[in-house]
């Protein structure tokens, strides 16, 4: 009988270690395909729940403020998103290995070398994104609760972050099977309330809106990149894929699993950033949370708010939870809960700190334009790895640490893997622009941001040239009998 992504059999065909409601036990480890379970379609409103998101609205209406016009502003966002299908791409090599996208990674940077590149990306670029989010989520919880004559403080600040944190950190802590069970929910409660609040934009949309001095030139180029580079860092941010399809079936395909990832992100994506920038067609998004109460019935505002809570908690749940997995790969020696619980805690004084530092929009603008100096160079090597080995990767042999793992290369690194990332990164870094950082190439052209060209396809050609002439991409897994490539049949 075929598992419903919805139904009992999820939990019927997980016995003991992945089942809903339970705290899931297993961490790193390998999946055994006794226990896999699940189907590709389960993926969709897995990454649906987490981008039915207030930061969209927040997104769109940036663009609009930036000088855009909404057909162009519209352009950015779906060219943006299309890097979806790359976060989709790299989730096949969940299924096909069984372990987490941390640990898989080891075939791109070596043993050793892997622990610098996971400690970077799956712990501070990811509780940076942890406080992005918790921050959205407790300032539009503050404005609520001033609504209603609680005065600020920062007592409630703090209680406030600790009480989305805490929900948040009890999510990642369950794990899989009730993140996939639960963010079915999620997407459906999500989208009714974003529908709405669509529906009251649209209709105080200004359809004949131009900008009041249109970009030319250069000028328009450069805010084009920028904004290209703002929508695409969301995509480009998301190499834990592969942690949420890890417990499918090996046989799994390949292209349902891309595909049911990337559509469901991208739809809600381009749908609501694109709202946002329809709403910025009438009102003032420098203050988005304001300017979207604005169109609502007092009836409609706490439920916006509890949208907007529970979208911090759905996006943050699964980046807490594969940051708790990156813990473990780098051979820190904590139990997953206890490792979520870590990356909690660290997230939630970024949170507090960035309350009372940043201004909120211009924390977003710049962290999504400078992260992807990193991201976007992580993500090319990990996609290009996982076409020259056809997705044939051996759980058990990327768990082998030892020196006589295929893994460790030349002093556990490889040498393909950690100089086509830094050097992407370094060319995407002097070719990014933002507000408070231009590098050479980008000053020189007039603020034209061209990191994320620069960044993805440089390290994606320097790793493909690198592992040619070294040899680096075909050790065992190349010939593994027990692995899969993302085609073989069984959706």
């Amino acid at each position: 009988m075929e598992p419903s992504p919805t139904g009992p059999a999820l939990t019927e065909t997980a016995p003991g270690r992945d089942r809903v409601g339970a705290v899931e036990s297993r961490g790193i480890d390998c999946v055994p395909d006794s226990e896999r379970h699940g189907r590709a379609r389960e993926l969709f409103s897995v990454w649906a729940a987490p981008n039915v998101s207030y930061l969209s609205f927040v997104v769109g209406g940036t663009l609009v403020l930036m000088g855009l016009s909404v057909p162009e502003a519209l352009a950015v966002i779906v060219a943006g998103n299309l890097f979806w299908l790359l976060t989709g791409f790299i989730a096949v090599s969940g299924p096909a290995s069984g372990t987490s996208g941390s640990v898989i990674s080891r075939a791109m940077y070596g043993v050793v070398g892997n622990r610098f590149v996971v400690a970077l990306t799956g712990w501070l670029i990811s509780s940076l994104y942890l406080a992005l989010n918790w921050s959205a989520a407790s300032a539009a919880g503050l404005g609520l609760a001033q609504r209603f004559g609680l005065p600020r403080s920062a007592a409630l600040d703090a209680a406030a972050v600790c009480l989305i944190a805490g929900i948040t950190v009890l999510v990642a802590m369950y794990g899989h099977a009730t993140i996939v069970r639960l963010y079915t929910a999620l997407t459906l409660f999500l989208t009714v309330v974003f529908v709405v609040l669509g529906v009251l934009v649209l209709l105080h949309t200004d359809w004949s809106y131009r900008p009041a001095e249109p970009l030319t030139g250069l000028d328009r180029l450069a805010v084009l990149s920028s904004g290209f580079t703002i929508v695409a860092s969301a995509p480009l941010s998301y190499a834990n894929s592969p942690d949420l399809a890890r417990y499918l079936p090996r046989h799994t395909d390949g292209r349902a699993v891309t595909l049911w990832t990337a559509f469901g992100a991208f739809l809600p994506s381009v749908v609501f950033t694109a709202i946002g920038a329809l709403a910025a067609t009438a009102l003032d998004m420098s203050d988005p949370q304001a300017a979207l109460e604005s169109l609502m019935p007092a009836w409609f505002v706490p439920v916006f708010v509890t949208a907007v809570v529970v979208n911090a908690v759905a996006n943050n749940g699964i980046t807490a939870y594969s940051s708790g997995l990156s813990m473990q790969s780098i051979g820190v020696r904590l139990h997953r809960m206890l490792a979520v619980l870590v990356i909690g805690v660290i997230g939630t004084t970024m949170t507090l700190f960035a309350l009372l530092v940043f201004d909120f929009l211009t924390a977003v603008n710049t962290m999504m334009e400078l992260v992807v100096v990193v991201t976007g160079p992580c993500m090319a090597v990990y996609a290009t790895d996982i076409a020259l080995r056809r997705n044939r990767y051996d759980g058990e042999q990327l768990h082998d640490q030892s020196r006589r793992s295929p893994f460790w290369y030349r002093g556990g690194v490889n040498w393909a893997g950690l100089p086509a990332t830094l050097g992407g990164s370094a060319a995407a870094t002097l070719c990014a622009g933002s507000t408070s950082w231009a590098g050479p190439v980008s000053a020189a052209l007039d603020g034209l941001n061209l990191a994320i060209p620069v960044g993805v396809f440089g390290s994606a050609a320097l790793y493909w040239a690198l592992s040619r002439a070294l040899g680096t991409f075909s050790p065992l897994t190349a010939a593994s009998p027990t692995t899969a490539s993302p085609t073989t049949a069984q959706s």
